[in-house]
């Protein structure tokens, strides 16, 4: 019984299966009908045909046979052709096969959603977003300087590849085999110590099709990827900050994994040289969106390197969609300490300018009990004075990660701002 509930999965709406099974069957009905008026055109037909069309019996008995043959014929042929060429590509898989086609047909028609940022916190909000449409572009920071992007950047003058790999696996199964090798990280060996597969795979392949936005696309066919993985600019960029050490004396410090080294408290952030060109595809990406979000994420060294291209904050400026920004719920030593929410938003709107930012989106659950130390502490929530922006407070709090976004929360609080 619950294969036959299986087979009438087939004729779910939305499924984009019955208009092919409706031809198929008018289809085959044409073609009885031709074979059918060929034969009467070349009676005197032989013997044996008077028996094979079953004419020794009463006319009604005689159609009832052909048409529960007929249907019998249509449903295990189906039945047969359904095993043979779809069941091999979902052995093991959690969903029958009408299913997994209604999702990937559902999350086609999904919302266009732009995803900006860097680091585990875009990775975290595309993984959850994925879900209920597969319109995800996902623009990344090109200013990563340090481990193994940094090393591959430094040696082979490549743009960094390591958020852009976390995002394309973030977007890929993530049970399949190739996703789980895209994240591998060598141990041993002194040269590939430290480096990541996908960071590897994806430099191979930049050298192979001539150009990184060409490695992009290409690694994220290799892992079946519904959405797209732009960088914000091609140029070549170096992050700096002017900090505030404790003697007040402000100093200057370039390079993205630098920043947070330097004991003291960033006033601000700029991009070496000052205005790269964005990249063409995101911005037409931002103008199309239906809902834009920016973080979570290193509030100065993964968030503020995409804003900080020109063209890119006059694309969110112009853009109809709303802007989401998602709150880290904890802050980062050497980068945003003793930061509460306001803070954040703030900082953003210091380098961008208000009125970019239409929604902030804040955790509001703060576990009691639980500390980070080594500097690092809960966000407080609290936002006033930004009467221009909404504010939306939520439970966004991975409990199996401290401090972390839930993947599944984050991706319903900012669903529920698409309506």
């Amino acid at each position: 019984m619950q294969s036959w509930r299986s087979y009438l999965k087939w004729l779910k709406p939305g499924l984009g299966v019955k208009r092919w099974l409706l031809l198929l069957v008018l289809g085959i009905g044409l073609l009885s009908l031709g074979i059918a008026i060929a034969l009467r055109a070349l009676y005197p037909l032989p013997q044996f045909f008077y028996f094979l069309t079953l004419q020794f019996l009463p006319r009604g008995l005689r159609a009832s046979l052909v048409l529960l043959v007929g249907i019998w014929a249509i449903i295990y042929g189906f039945r047969g052709l359904y095993r043979a060429i779809l069941e091999p590509f979902l052995v093991g898989a959690a969903q029958s096969v009408p299913e997994v086609i209604y999702d990937y047909r559902h999350r086609g028609r999904g919302p266009k959603i732009v995803v900006m940022g860097g680091g585990n916190g875009q990775a975290a909000s595309l993984r959850g977003l994925k879900a209920f449409s597969s319109n995800l572009t996902a623009i990344v920071t090109v200013a990563d300087d340090g481990g193994s992007s940094g090393r591959l950047r430094r040696d082979i003058g490549i743009l960094p590849p390591g958020d852009f790999r976390n995002c394309i696996a973030a977007l890929a199964d993530d049970e399949s085999l190739v996703t789980r090798l895209f994240r591998y990280r060598f141990a041993g060996g002194q040269d590939l110590r430290g480096h990541s597969f996908g960071n590897l795979f994806i430099t191979a392949m930049a050298g192979v099709t001539g150009s990184f936005e060409s490695a992009l696309r290409e690694s994220s066919e290799v892992l079946a990827v519904q959405g797209q993985v732009l960088p914000s600019t091609l140029k070549t960029v170096t992050l700096c900050a002017d900090i505030a050490c404790k003697d007040s004396t402000p100093v200057r410090v370039c390079g993205e994994s630098e920043i947070p080294k330097v004991n003291g408290r960033i006033l601000r952030v700029t991009l070496e040289p000052a205005n790269p060109s964005a990249y063409p595809g995101a911005i037409q990406a931002i103008l199309a969106a239906e809902l834009i979000v920016i973080g979570p994420g290193s509030l100065y060294t993964s968030l503020l390197p995409n804003l900080l291209v020109p063209e890119i904050v006059e694309a969110l400026k112009a853009a109809p969609a709303p802007k989401v920004y998602v709150c880290n719920a904890a802050t980062q030593r050497g980068e945003t300490d003793h930061y509460t929410a306001e803070a954040h938003v703030n900082a953003l709107e210091q380098h961008l300018g208000k009125g970019v930012i239409d929604i902030v989106l804040v955790n509001s659950q703060i576990p009691r009990g639980i500390s980070f130390g080594d500097g690092i502490e809960w966000v407080k929530p609290d936002i006033v004075g930004h009467g221009s922006q909404r504010v939306v407070y939520a439970d966004l709090l991975d409990e199996t990660q401290a401090g972390r976004h839930d993947s599944h929360k984050l991706a319903r609080e900012l669903r529920a701002m698409l309506k």
